[in-house]
């Protein structure tokens, strides 16, 4: 893990923001019959990401000094994003103006991720031990195990998540179920 300690918290958010990159990457240059499977997997990613970042990083950076603030400008980014990104995942990517969409929330999930490296992780190295790192990896892919599937915004909190969470969950996935049943991509 290049010197870094296993499950640290930073380098599995890190690499999560990698992979978004790739998957934005594969939908805008999938065939129109591929497009829909590689979507599907990027709006899970974005939402069960945002949830655990919500429910356990967003909380522990309030707590440093001047994280309050730094905490709120990533929950006003998180919601412009989770709106596009729940328009996007209602009208689907066979809509017309889907890939001109996508370009504008790939263009707000980056300034996203630049913003939580560099405001965000940042503190949380200097501020944190290694083994409160661990301890925040394992709580976010705890969170994500429990995360919705699909974004819901105006659930931009730890308190708001742990309350709405579990059922929109529940109703995510049962939803993604009974569409693969019907031969429809979640």
């Amino acid at each position: 893990m290049s010197g870094r300690e296993e499950g640290d918290v930073v380098d599995l958010l890190l690499r999560q923001h990698a992979l978004i990159r790739d998957l934005f990457d594969e939908v805008e240059q999938a065939t129109p019959e591929r497009r829909p499977e590689a979507f599907t997997r990027l709006v899970r990613l974005l939402a069960v990401h945002e949830t655990a970042e919500e429910e356990v990083v967003h909380p522990w950076v309030r707590k440093l000094d001047g994280g309050e603030g730094v905490v709120e400008d990533r929950l006003a980014e998180e919601h412009e994003a989770k709106q596009l990104l729940a328009q996007l995942d209602k009208d689907g990517p066979e809509a017309p103006d889907f890939l001109e969409r996508l370009l504008l929330l790939r263009a707000a999930v980056s300034a996203h991720a630049t913003s939580e490296e560099r405001y965000e992780f940042n503190q949380l190295r200097a501020h944190t031990s290694a083994a409160q790192r661990r301890a925040m990896g394992a709580g976010v892919k705890a969170a994500e195990a429990m995360a919705p599937t699909h974004p819901h915004p105006g659930t931009e909190s730890a308190t708001k998540n742990l309350l709405a969470g579990t059922p929109v969950a529940m109703m995510d996935r049962a939803r993604d179920v009974i569409r693969r049943a019907m031969g429809k991509q979640p």
